[in-house]
This record gives C-alpha cells, structure tokens and sequence, in this order.
C-alpha cells in the first residue's frame, strides 16, 4: 500500500466554485509581480483567489459577519499543530493569503506573538483592506519571501506554519531538504512544523520523504481533500499524550474549532497511511521537479475515506 491513498472531493469541489462563481461579485482584478489576484464578494463571505493557467484556485476566505470562523476547512487542520509543540510562546506563518489562519489564532491566543510572512505587497495589501486583518500588538504583518525572512531572522518559534501555494504548487524552494533544515534551526525546543501539501500526485510522496529526512516524526491529518503535514523532533508522541494537551489547550483558550475534535483525523505513516512509494525522490535545491511530479497523473493513488 503506498503513501497518497487519499479520496477527494476535487472534482466536486470545482464544480460546485464554477457554480457558484456565476453569483458572487467580483470586487478586485488585479495583477501583481507574483499572481493574478481576484477577490469575490457572496456575502457574508469574501474570497481570494489566485488565476492560473487559466483556473482560480481558492486562496483564503473571510465570514465579515463572524470573525473567527475558517471557512476553508484545510485551515482549520493546520491549527491541529497547537496540540504538538512544549509550550506555545510564539507564531510563525509562512505565506499569509488573506491572513485568517494568524488572525484566527491571534483572536483566541492574543498574548502569543503572532508573524505571518506573504511574498506579495498587493496580497498583503489586500488582506488588510477586505479580510480582516492589521498590524497590532503581538500580530506582525511581513512581505518577504518566506526562506528569504527565515535566513535574515535570528527569531525561533515553537510553531511555523507554512501554507504558500502558487496555483496549485508550493513553490519549489518551500519544500526542498535544505528549507526544512533551515526551517528547523527556527523552531524551539519542542518546536513543529506545520505544512499543506498537494496531495494528488507523486509529490505528496516526495515531499512526505524530504520531510522525514529532515524531522524523526511526521504524520498526517485528513482534510476533505487536503492533508494537513505535522513535522517534529523527539520522541513520537502517543495519541493518549496528545490528547490530553489537546484537552487543556481546548480548555485554556476555548478555541473555536475543538483541538480535541481535530486530532480524530490524525493519521501515522506505515500504521494508518502505508508506506512511501520507492519511486519517491528527497527534494533538494538541486532537485525540485515540483510542476514535472504534479503532472503524473497516471501515478496518482487516493487514500481510504476513513
């Protein structure tokens, strides 16, 4: 049995944003540097997407009438990282969009410093303006280039976030053995790193196998059609242990979408998932086929829907 065994609900989910797309109101065309951005209005919610290849793909959306719901159910998954680290004194997001994640664990956790990192000044621009979001005490907005913000920063963190995505890839130089290593040298004691990855195709394998070059543990959490990466060092944490800090941290800071609820999705390799394909290559600077790995489609394997 091999590692991207996934059910999704892709096909679906595309169909029924083509539906929709026909009724919501387009508030922002814009093209930046790095992306063709759009914003849509359906109230209460607007959206911010990315145009690529002739597509849109759906990069973060806002409830204004509720300031703390994750519409986009992938998001909230990442916030499963709360469970893992020591302690939680610091926040690093890597690649904001329209900054919800940060936002929504800022809301909940606002004496946690809170950096969230976007490559794009016209993203960060317009997070600010229609999704909710702003420079304030213990949550920092940075237009940087992600691994660039990483070299140049002396910071360490106890959680790092990493949802960047042009299209529908992670840019290259995000998921390279030599970004983690550097990613790595950023975090605690205790410390773990947090990532979404493009499940679909062969470079889910390869980057689950850069990962685990990197860190001794990762595992998995489901996510109606995304998974959820958890990367940390140490011993590999029992699910009775993780539990219990997840009923703790639920309780301390009430978080709106139950810790406890969401380790039900966690998932291990080899015990839950299977094992990597040996077909799997370790990412490198040198060698990052991100868009060559995304187009085999003939070797794409979907997981078990439970």
């Amino acid at each position: 049995m091999r590692l991207l065994k996934f059910f999704l609900f892709a096909i679906g989910l595309a169909a029924a944003a083509t539906a929709g797309a026909d009724e919501r109101k387009l508030l922002v065309e814009k093209e930046s540097l790095y992306n063709n951005i759009y914003i849509y209005s359906d109230p209460p919610y607007v959206t911010l997407t990315f145009g690529h290849n002739g597509r849109l793909y759906t990069e973060s959306s806002h409830n204004t009438k509720d300031d703390r719901e994750l519409p986009i159910v992938y998001t909230r998954y990442m916030t499963a990282g709360l469970i893992y680290p020591k302690k939680i004194g610091s926040i690093l997001e890597i690649g904001a969009g329209g900054g919800r994640t940060a936002w929504y664990l800022h809301r909940h956790m606002p004496d946690v410093p809170i950096t969230t990192v976007e490559l794009d000044p016209e993203v960060a621009k317009l997070a600010q303006t229609y999704f909710g979001v702003k420079d304030e005490k213990n949550f920092k907005i940075v237009t940087r280039d992600g691994r660039l913000f990483l070299r140049e920063s002396k910071d360490r963190y106890d959680l790092i976030l990493i949802d960047a995505y042009r299209g529908p890839f992670v840019p290259f130089h995000l998921l390279t053995k030599e970004f983690y290593e550097a990613a790595k040298t950023h975090l605690t004691d205790g410390g773990v790193l947090v990532q979404n990855i493009e499940p679909t195709t062969m470079l889910f394998d390869s980057a689950t196998k850069t990962i685990g070059a990197v860190f001794a543990n990762v595992e998995f959490y489901l996510a109606q059609g995304n998974v959820v990466t958890v990367a940390y060092d140490g011993p590999k944490r029992s699910k009775e242990a993780l539990a219990e800090i997840a009923a703790k941290r639920q309780e301390q800071h009430k978080f709106r979408y139950d810790l406890t609820k969401l380790l039900v999705q966690r998932r291990t390799l080899n015990a839950d998932v299977g094992t990597i394909s040996e077909d799997a290559k370790v990412l490198t600077d040198d060698f990052a086929p991100v868009e060559a790995l995304k187009a085999i489609e003939t070797h794409n394997r979907k997981w078990p829907s439970n």
